[in-house]
């Protein structure tokens, strides 16, 4: 009863914290939470909870604010998250089913994210690896020219242009289209580049020097794995709300958004499905973003990990309200993709 009693002194402690952005105090406590218990007790409870770690005092004479450790045992006992309203399903599903292409999917949702959360959003687009191959198109340009388009399970599309060391008809670009597609439509990305490899020696004589030449270029698309660490941020502005924050949380956050690769590492390897990874302070990669929490989580139609998305901000977040607004577009992103495979 006593621990129980203490985790509800320090959820109140945490929600009123995120909720004023001021130091909670025994008597705030008591006013505007129904605890059961006198002032005295509450009291009680908050000195152990402060020798225990998880609240301290900034000031003296102020009230208490949770710790790292606070905050941890905080999203720990969470019991189950509140589901979002209708009318916010509503939005989201209205907002992602409107998207044209895999880049609009990966704007409205990092757009979508920060409007829900008041955070920093950060979207990582599909992982190239770990894509199917849909389709493969090969377009004539000029007689020695052509257009090379990958289309990805996911949406996305690689274009590159081939140029021929011959001159090619029409027949014979019917013809190498035709081939290239039964090798790798359907296939993991790197299945289809090995089936690729093959497709000089199965041709004619007369057309593997081309074939040679539209295959080296569709590999290296296949290959191009920059494309993996492109990432979508939205929502800086909300790290106005911090000024109280400004040195230790929000300026290191500011300079971090500059480096994608770091915030790749922020998202870290957040799994698929509903599972939300939540690390608070120095449970992060970086000690300059100590005073940061990031809310994650993966995305992907059925099991399949194609990347993740979540928010970053100062420890005072409202975490059960971000990991509800990170896991609903994670579902909405995969479904959307999920279908897009159909």
């Amino acid at each position: 009863m006593v621990e129980d009693r203490k985790l509800a002194v320090l959820r109140a402690i945490v929600e009123d914290y995120v909720a004023t952005e001021e130091p909670v105090g025994s008597k705030a406590l008591v006013e505007r939470h129904s605890l059961g218990v006198s002032p005295a007790t509450v009291r009680n409870d908050m000195a152990a909870l402060e020798d225990e770690g998880y609240i301290h005092q900034p000031h003296t004479s102020a009230g208490r604010v949770p710790t790292d450790k606070g905050y941890r045992l905080f999203v720990d006992r969470l019991a189950t998250l509140k589901p979002m309203s209708a009318a916010e399903r509503r939005a989201i599903a209205t907002l992602l089913d409107g998207a044209v292409d895999l880049d609009d999917v990966v704007q409205r949702s990092v757009r979508l994210l920060s409007q829900l959360t008041r955070q920093v959003a950060i979207v990582q687009y599909p992982t190239l690896s770990r894509s199917t191959v849909r389709h493969v198109e090969l377009v004539s340009l000029t007689p020695t020219r052509l257009m090379l388009i990958l289309i990805l399970s996911t949406g996305r599309v690689e274009q590159r242009l081939v140029e021929l060391g011959r001159e090619v008809s029409d027949a014979d670009l019917a013809e190498l289209r035709t081939r290239i597609n039964q090798a790798t439509a359907g296939e993991r990305i790197a299945d289809a580049a090995s089936a690729l490899a093959e497709l000089p020696e199965q041709v004619a004589p007369g057309s593997s020097a081309t074939t040679a030449e539209v295959v080296a270029v569709l590999a290296e698309a296949m290959s191009d794995h920059r494309s993996d660490e492109r990432i979508a941020v939205g929502g800086a502005a909300n790290l106005a709300r911090f000024g109280d924050s400004f040195d230790t949380a929000v300026r290191p956050l500011l300079e971090a958004l500059e480096e994608h690769v770091v915030l790749l590492r922020l998202l870290g390897e957040a799994g698929a499905g509903d599972s939300v990874t939540v690390r608070i302070g120095a449970e992060g990669p970086y000690t300059q973003l100590a005073a940061t929490s990031v809310v994650a989580t993966g995305y992907g139609p059925t099991d399949q990990h194609l990347g993740s998305l979540g928010v970053v901000g100062p420890t005072r977040m409202d975490y059960p309200g971000s990991m509800v607004a990170v896991r609903a577009v994670a579902r909405y992103v995969s479904r959307i993709l999920d279908e897009g495979q159909q």
